[in-house]
């Protein structure tokens, strides 16, 4: 007989890579139509205790899933939806001038996008492989402009510089300390180097951590890519698969 997920885990899902797969441009992500369904539903079983953890505003992921109910951590833990209230630290200031120099310096480069967070910025070259040294050194500049307040954070063809204070780890060590995520085992899934952090955290909580593709991790389990990982959602869902089952890194 099937079994819906076991109510003693808390689950938490990076976005891209994971529960989407890459795009060349972060508008032209795709999401499946039953993903936001699936969500709700995992959500509902576990009491309310998933969470989307992702380098993505808020507002972005929400206009993806349109999907007001669920709580999510944007900008790597910095700001937060919990049980319907939004929440930032104070005192973040913008960074509109000096990502209007990084669209000026890279405007010539065809397939470079500047991607705009407000208190951060990212820089993408998915689409301009050859112009990674360039971009890598154009962001390690603009931190060192901006100080000991920023940080930078690589992924896959991108570098962010994102406030010292944001964080994957950070932010689910935070929502395990309150309900209905405390007293529960976290289950975090992610496939990027940012998402490394979050497995950290989770190990150090006795959880599970499950990366996506190949590489080197701290996770404790592996899933071959997001397609997989997606696949073995749904069965989950359905308690038609268990996470003791899903195979070591």
């Amino acid at each position: 007989m099937s079994q819906p997920p076991d109510p003693r885990f808390a689950l938490f899902l990076d976005f891209d890579g994971t529960l989407v797969d890459i795009a060349e441009r972060p508008d032209a992500i795709e999401v499946e139509p039953d993903l936001p369904a699936l969500l709700s539903d995992l959500a509902a079983s576990l009491g309310g205790a998933l969470a989307i953890v992702s380098g993505r505003t808020v507002a972005d992921i929400d206009g993806f899933l349109r999907a007001g109910d669920l709580d999510i951590c944007g900008m790597h833990g910095l700001e937060r939806r919990v049980a319907g209230r939004f929440s930032r630290p104070p005192g973040l200031a913008g960074i509109a001038p000096q990502v209007a120099a990084l669209r000026r310096a890279f405007a010539d480069r065809p397939g470079v996008l500047v991607e705009d967070k407000e208190v951060g910025v990212a820089l993408h070259w998915r689409m301009a492989p050859q112009a990674e040294a360039e971009a890598m050194a154009a962001m390690a500049d603009l931190a060192r402009e901006l100080g000991p307040g920023y940080r930078i954070q690589d992924g896959k063809a991108v570098r962010e510089i994102v406030p010292a204070a944001s964080g994957k780890g950070g932010a689910i060590g935070d929502l395990m300390e309150q309900p209905p995520y405390r007293g529960r085992s976290p289950v975090f899934a992610g496939d990027d180097h940012t998402d490394e952090h979050g497995f950290e955290a989770v190990n150090a909580l006795g959880g599970l951590s499950i990366k996506l593709g190949p590489g080197p991790t701290a996770a404790t389990r592996r899933l071959e890519d997001a397609v997989a990982f997606r696949r073995w959602l749904r069965l989950w869902a359905a308690g038609r698969a268990a996470l003791a089952d899903l195979p070591a890194a």
